[in-house]
């Protein structure tokens, strides 16, 4: 279960930041997450919940945008989104594209007083 690796990684990040915006409680978490990363939200969600106890964070909401996996074609820029990995262009078939999105694990903001 890497979620819950993820998750008190996520905690060390926000409780360092806390003294520097001078806050005492978090209220709220949003994350972006990619498809790729492959994480079950309902794990993130208990792995924070029995991580956060006794913590300035115990009680806030965690929120979990999920980014789908999009990709580049490089042969004819057509950006779509991947359903499997095996996935050609939609447009001309072509094999060779970037992933552009799937691929976030970010911190987008915290919120607290």
């Amino acid at each position: 279960m890497h979620e819950l690796s993820i998750i008190n990684n996520i905690i060390e990040i926000i409780l360092a930041e806390l003294p520097k915006y001078n806050i005492s409680r978090v209220r709220a978490i949003s994350l972006r997450i990619g498809e790729m990363r492959q994480v079950i939200p309902e794990a993130m969600q208990l792995g924070f919940e029995c991580l956060a106890k006794n913590s300035p964070l115990e009680g806030a909401e965690l929120i979990i945008e999920k980014v789908p996996i999009a990709g580049y074609c490089q042969n004819c820029g057509k950006k779509f989104r991947l359903n499997d990995w095996s996935q050609k262009c939609p447009q001309c078939s072509c094999e060779r594209m970037e992933i552009i999105s799937g691929k976030e694990l970010e911190i987008v903001e915290f919120e607290g007083s």
